[in-house]
């Protein structure tokens, strides 16, 4: 009896040490070393950004003991995995209309690097970083903090363990491609039985699968209690970053790829309602097909009323295709470490796959042929009334300072 009670008080306690240990040790190295989706897999260490201190070299050192102490703790032989070579690029044949209309452009481009790209990421984010904390801006949500925002709010945080970076991606920013990027280098989707090698070679249907991406507000299912500490880790450990775009060239380019095309489940959820209450059309046919050959389309006057009409946040909020970024990514409460802009798409995707150690790798899928360009803007307002560019400016307003955005004057006065 005695043994059997001292047996089962030396597991107690080594089940105790154990859970302690692992506390201590996500406590102390993150989660950007613990993988739980497979199997122990250290991720690539981003090199630091323009202006490291003595305080970040001091985390890798006690990190990297950390690590040595757990390989030798576990008897476990973690070895960071490479990616695979590349194979050969081709164009994915078109998954839908909207990628076959936008014209893609595969010849190659190497992109030009900049000697000043160091400088130019050091002064977006301070930038952002300076608004954040500048009380002149005020926007809603703003003041609150990161365990203050919804679940229902991170569906755009996609999470990549193996080479520790989050990508919160902002639609009608190249966020195909960069989550193409992101399957292959989470290796979360496979092909006949084995991970994708070529971003390429992943059908659209797929990227936008949300099955095929580990996202923050997926946490709560797999880790509950302990969700919002791993994604505290996890922010703090891994490469964060996001891709922007001028907000008003944004939403002319989110009007023409969902209300131009015949897309039915825009034209049912977003079209009929705008048609019925700016329109005054009372019977509209049943699909976009029956509707563009009817010649019934949304004007993007009737697409600015829209988002300017106060109801229309009361029954649902704004369409993620043109919901403000600061309400996607948070980046006031989130310190990004790189942040992209689609004007300067290619020079910023290859500094980031090397920032995240993967360019040799890996590149970022040739973009299509932008053909929205910020010249159109005064095209596109030009029958927009004065007074609602003012309005629609002050609802994106701060979309165009955190990002150093100008503010277009020429549209905003007569």
């Amino acid at each position: 009896m005695t043994k059997a009670r001292l047996f089962r008080l030396w597991l107690v306690l080594g089940s105790a040490f154990m859970i302690l240990l692992i506390i201590v040790y996500w406590d102390s190295a993150g989660a950007a070393h613990f993988y739980l989706h497979t199997s122990f897999s250290r991720p690539h260490a981003g090199p630091p950004l323009p202006t490291p201190g003595p305080d970040r070299d001091r985390e890798l050192t006690a990190d990297s003991d950390v690590d040595e102490f757990l390989d030798k703790f576990l008897g476990a032989s973690v070895k960071q995995s490479d990616l695979p070579r590349k194979e050969t690029e081709q164009p994915p044949a078109p998954g839908s209309m909207e990628e076959s209309v936008r014209g893609y452009d595969w010849s190659p481009r190497d992109a030009r690097r900049s000697p000043d790209q160091g400088r130019q990421q050091a002064e977006r984010r301070s930038v952002l970083r300076g608004f954040c904390a500048n009380s002149s801006l005020a926007f809603p949500t703003k003041e609150r903090a990161f365990d203050d925002i919804p679940n229902s709010e991170l569906s755009h945080l996609i999470v990549d363990d193996r080479h520790g970076a989050i990508y919160c991606y902002v639609p009608k920013v190249a966020c195909t491609n960069w989550k193409r990027v992101m399957i292959v280098l989470s290796g979360s989707l496979l092909h006949r039985g084995a991970p994708y090698r070529d971003p390429l070679r992943i059908p659209r249907e797929h990227v936008h699968n949300a099955s095929a991406h580990l996202t923050f507000n997926k946490f709560w299912r797999r880790y509950g209690k302990l969700s919002r500490h791993l994604m505290k880790v996890k922010l703090k450990k891994y490469t964060k970053f996001l891709f922007v775009r001028d907000p008003f060239v944004r939403l002319i380019s989110a009007f023409r790829s969902k209300f131009e095309l015949e897309n039915e489940e825009f034209y049912r959820k977003f079209a009929v309602p705008m048609l019925r209450l700016y329109t005054n059309h009372t019977s509209l046919p049943a699909s976009a097909r029956e509707a563009f050959r009817a010649g019934l389309k949304v004007s993007f006057a009737n697409f600015i009323q829209y988002l300017l009409d106060p109801h229309t946040e009361k029954l649902a909020p704004f369409n993620e295709h043109w919901r403000q970024v600061y309400r996607l990514c948070h980046p006031c409460q989130i310190d990004y470490d790189f942040v992209g802009k689609l004007e300067t798409l290619d020079e910023d995707a290859a500094q980031l796959l090397q920032l995240l150690q993967v360019d040799r790798h890996l590149r970022f899928p040739p973009s299509y042929r932008n053909r929205t360009a910020s010249s159109w803007e005064e095209d596109w307002f030009a029958k927009i009334p004065l007074a609602w560019r003012q309005q629609l400016y002050k609802l994106y307003e701060a979309d165009f300072v955190l990002f150093g955005y100008p503010k277009p004057e020429n549209l905003l006065r007569d």
